[in-house]
């Protein structure tokens, strides 16, 4: 799986005890309801964030992990993490070179020759 988006924020590093290390961004879509979405990137794939910056556009593959817990009261819990484990930067000159087509009435029309509509 795959999100493209802006990146909102990028988190520091953090490294624990156990050598375990891990890296979190939170990257906002594009889309008409945008999304802010918490990625984490562990172990040696911390080091695909070191040329990432805020405002970035990029395309994140993703992996969804799930777990579940249960709290010393015997209550079973789910939790999901998504896990980023390949990044794309996505150019603004690929989309410039690319400009969307746009269709227009021929100048020759005019508003009467559209009144032959049946109501």
């Amino acid at each position: 799986m795959e999100i493209i988006g802006r990146v909102k924020k990028l988190f520091d590093p953090q490294k624990f005890g156990s050598g375990f290390r891990k890296r979190e961004i939170v990257l906002t879509t594009e889309e008409p309801y945008p999304q802010n979405i918490l990625i984490e990137f562990i172990q040696d794939k911390v080091d695909l964030l070191g040329s990432v910056r805020p405002e970035d556009k990029i395309k994140v593959f993703i992996n969804i992990r799930g777990r579940e817990w249960t709290n010393p009261e015997g209550v079973t819990k789910y939790f999901n993490s998504i896990q980023g484990w390949k990044i794309e930067e996505i150019s603004q000159h690929s989309l410039e070179e690319n400009p969307r087509k746009t269709s227009s009435i021929s100048p020759s029309l005019s508003s009467d020759d559209f009144d032959d509509l049946p109501f």
